[in-house]
């Protein structure tokens, strides 16, 4: 269990941005780049990945 105010060793999100207004998608990627943090996520938006993702896999 982490203790207050730590941050988590990795974020898994499934389509995180599934309904997200363009200025909330776009904090979302700076916040992103800018934290760098260990992430899996599922997501169908291209231009979202190539930009966060510094490694990709194709399932199916």
């Amino acid at each position: 269990m982490k203790a207050r105010g730590q941050r988590a060793g990795l974020y898994v999100w499934d389509e995180p941005l599934n309904y997200v207004d363009v200025i909330s998608r776009m904090q979302i990627e700076d916040l992103i780049l800018e934290y760098g943090p260990s992430m899996i996520f599922v997501e169908h938006d291209r231009e979202f990945c190539e930009r966060v993702a510094t490694r990709t896999m194709r399932l199916g």
